[in-house]
């Protein structure tokens, strides 16, 4: 949010002759100045606010996906799978904690993948703070759930641990990357060379994380 200014120079002359107009002029502006702070204080709260609101309810989809899973497998394997699903979110968010957030939007950086913020570095920016870091993290998890239900009882505990942490640290990144970092080939906020005049616009990430959902979940299955 954009501050609010005021100068005691320009208040100055609407003062006219008032006695101690200079002094009146920089008191108006002190206090319209402390205002006007509160103001992006309390946006700043805001925006944080929903943001953060928006991430539990992202991540709540792994409920979701755990439901999904222990009605996909038999009786005795229930345990197991929800363990999987619990796991799948720690070993995603110590992945794109590592490498993913910093490969999806690691700026400045090219049109393929980011270069900045492995584990955080350097972070937060006055661009990026960790409620968005969280944020992404949901996306990047939920895009690896959508796999869970079509290889439950199929692969061993391990083996998806590894395949998951790779989706989440390393492939969903760099799609996320190319449409959703300003810097990807594909975003819709690049100042030149947009994708049809338009850049890809994605909507909730219906496009970039059922993408890289599907495009896995097809792969598995034919393996």
């Amino acid at each position: 949010m954009a501050s609010l200014a005021c100068s005691a120079d320009d208040l100055r002359p609407l003062l006219g002759s008032v006695a101690n107009a200079s002094a009146a002029a920089e008191y108006i502006c002190s206090r319209f100045d402390a205002v006007s702070n509160k103001f992006i204080d309390t946006g700043y709260a805001v925006d944080n606010t929903y943001l953060l609101f928006s991430t539990y309810l992202v991540f709540a989809m792994q409920l979701g996906f755990a439901m999904l899973c222990a009605g996909s497998v038999r009786a005795k394997n229930t345990m197991n799978i929800m363990l999987t699903n619990v796991l799948d979110a720690a070993a995603g968010g110590l992945f794109y904690y590592l490498f993913g957030f910093a490969l999806a939007f690691g700026a400045p950086s090219n049109g393929f993948i980011g270069q900045h913020f492995f584990g955080l570095s350097r972070f937060p920016t006055p661009s990026f703070d960790y409620g968005y870091f969280l944020f992404q993290w949901a996306f990047a998890i939920a895009a690896a759930g959508i796999t869970s239900g079509s290889i439950a009882e199929r692969t061993q505990f391990v083996a998806y641990l590894i395949y998951s942490s790779f989706l989440t640290g390393l492939v969903y990144p760099i799609v996320s990357h190319w449409f959703w970092s300003a810097d990807g080939w594909g975003s819709p906020t690049r100042s030149n060379n947009l994708l049809f005049g338009s850049g890809v616009i994605d909507f909730a990430g219906s496009g970039v994380v059922h993408l890289v959902g599907a495009i896995a979940v097809s792969t598995t299955i034919n393996l």
